[in-house]
């Protein structure tokens, strides 16, 4: 089925601006060029017009905070069927990159570009706020296609939705519709497919495939109040929608494990309600039973700004914990699960291995 986009200004009565022809798509990738949030903005801008070892060249080229590649293609002049065709052709050959070659992408991207940052690892910490060589990231370990069109016909939606559903191939449409009021003009996006479907298909087919044991990954940022989190009962997550979005996964009851990248692991707990917005409510000390509001705990925590949009705000799920260690006594083997997500659900021998060996270091017996 065709997305239609419509925009309409708010008034006495509901006024539609009028639809504008996109002749030009190079106007659509300059934008995103300034700001690759007009297409996601959990992505960091890594290539464009990158040259492939069959001498085509690739729109753009992107990561997010996984280290998952994604590919950008703009329909242009192409038929819709010849750029889906296109995006997978050039899957083809990103699946094959090492961390050298993509950050040589990069490394060429920046210089021709005047980016901030002129190495990709930088860029990567700066952006996401972890180390590329942490354990949390596995650079190129799963891509996903992203096909940037004006409108497609209805066969090369069906083959999107049939590789996505039978394949299990991470492809997308993103589809931008330009809109005039007055002097102004706007863009419109819409997806045709849900982004985080696409993510997680993405991971789970990078993934050793095994069935999820029920217990969750959780990622305690280490410029958070850790001690504040044992004492109070809570985990945290936020300043992005990358990182608040995956708390949304986890219900009462559920039983997690805590990771606190480049420390280790610290706690584990159960889940006792549903995620709130840090600045806007109170929870309460299990110890002596007053009411604490979360910007006001003893620890400084500049993440809470009840300015900040609801995308860029700290959020909190109410915790019981179970058992937690200080960060000096966080456990930090080599072998350990690590995600960037703030919420995850592991599917690999890794983690059940994490969880045999933080039982038997924590003593807490083969029932638990």
């Amino acid at each position: 089925m065709a997305i239609e986009q419509g925009i309409w200004k708010i008034g006495d009565k509901p006024e539609k601006l009028k639809p504008v022809g996109m002749t030009d798509e190079s106007l659509l990738e300059e934008q995103v060029m300034q700001d690759i949030a007009i297409l996601n903005a959990d992505w960091l801008l890594i290539g464009r017009q990158v040259r492939t070892d069959f001498d085509k060249f690739i729109d753009l080229l992107a990561l997010d905070g996984d280290g998952n590649v994604i590919i950008i293609e703009l329909k242009r002049d192409k038929t819709p069927r010849e750029v889906v065709a296109q995006a997978i052709d050039y899957a083809s050959w990103v699946v094959n990159l090492d961390e050298a070659q993509i950050s040589a992408i990069y490394h060429q991207f920046a210089q021709s570009y005047d980016r901030a940052h002129d190495s990709l690892e930088a860029a990567f910490e700066a952006r996401f706020g972890v180390a590329l060589a942490s354990t949390d990231v596995q650079l190129n370990s799963a891509h996903e296609m992203v096909v940037v069109a004006t409108k497609l016909d209805a066969g090369t939606e069906r083959i999107i939705n049939y590789l996505n559903t039978h394949a299990n191939i991470a492809i997308n449409a993103l589809f931008f519709s330009a809109f005039a009021d007055g002097g102004n003009q706007y863009l419109s996006r819409a997806w045709m497919i849900d982004p985080e479907d696409n993510q997680e298909r993405a991971a789970n087919r990078a993934s050793a495939k095994l069935s999820w044991n029920g217990e969750y990954y959780v990622s305690f940022s280490n410029d958070r109040p850790w001690q504040s989190a044992r004492t109070f009962g809570f985990i945290a997550g936020g300043t992005a929608l990358w990182y608040s979005r995956t708390l949304d996964m986890l219900s009462e009851g559920d039983r997690f494990w805590v990771n606190m990248p480049g420390v280790g692991f610290v706690g584990v707990g159960r889940v006792t309600g549903e995620k709130v917005r840090a600045d806007q409510n109170s929870f309460v000390s299990r110890h002596d039973g007053g009411a604490y509001r979360y910007d006001e705990l003893p620890e400084p925590y500049p993440q809470v700004d009840p300015e900040r949009d609801d995308e860029d705000a700290e959020y909190l799920v109410p915790v019981e914990w179970e058992y937690t260690v200080d960060r000096d006594n966080a456990v930090n083997e080599v072998g350990l699960f690590g995600n960037q997500n703030t919420v995850c659900k592991p599917k690999t021998p890794k983690w059940d291995h994490t969880l045999e060996r933080l039982k038997t270091i924590w003593n807490l017996g083969p029932d638990f």
